[in-house]
């Protein structure tokens, strides 16, 4: 029998399942915090902010958050959905510098049936795609292995955001901020 090794993997298992810093919803309060590297936001515009999933389907899956909590995509305002969309636009290519991925799987669960596990807020999921990523593992043992540290894909991704025109990095730290 083969053995996959993921050590990092256990620090998301033995987590609490509610976060005691979090009262009320984590995409409202996580990026109120002055910890953006561990709390994983890697950019920040006006109206949005991208965050890694820290439980990736693949390496650089990543979130595009509008600040706005609604989980009811017409609530958005025009601005609001502008920003999104051009901090979708800079997400796709950080993506495609950091880690050159084949493609991209991009979107939302709306909805109590759409299957996503915050439905008060939404968030666009942008996954990055390799040819021949999907294999074995998923289909007979519902399981996926993620290939890379959380950490060294933050590194990747906030390096290439740092890059983009109009980018301002505050410090190692905190996100890159766009105006």
């Amino acid at each position: 029998m083969e053995q996959v090794f993921a050590p990092w993997r256990i620090e998301w298992i033995r987590r609490d399942k509610e976060n005691p810093d979090i009262e009320d919803c984590v995409f409202c309060e996580l990026p109120e915090q002055d910890t953006d590297r561990e709390n994983l936001l890697v950019a920040r515009s006006d109206h949005a902010f991208v965050m890694l999933n820290n439980y990736p389907y693949n390496p650089g899956h990543v979130m595009v958050i509008p600040h706005a909590h609604t989980g009811d995509y017409s609530e958005l305002t025009d601005d609001q959905l502008l920003d999104h969309a051009r901090l979708k636009q800079r997400t796709f290519d950080a993506l495609e510098a950091a880690l050159k991925p084949d493609g991209f799987n991009a979107g939302l669960n709306l909805g109590d049936g759409a299957g996503g596990s915050i439905g008060d807020h939404l968030h666009t999921h942008v996954v990055p795609r390799w040819q021949g990523d999907t294999n074995f593992m998923p289909v007979l043992s519902d399981t996926t292995v993620i290939v890379e540290a959380l950490e060294e894909t933050y590194d990747l991704v906030h390096e290439a955001f740092a890059e983009q025109d109009g980018a301002i990095v505050p410090d190692e730290n905190s996100a890159v901020v766009f105006e």
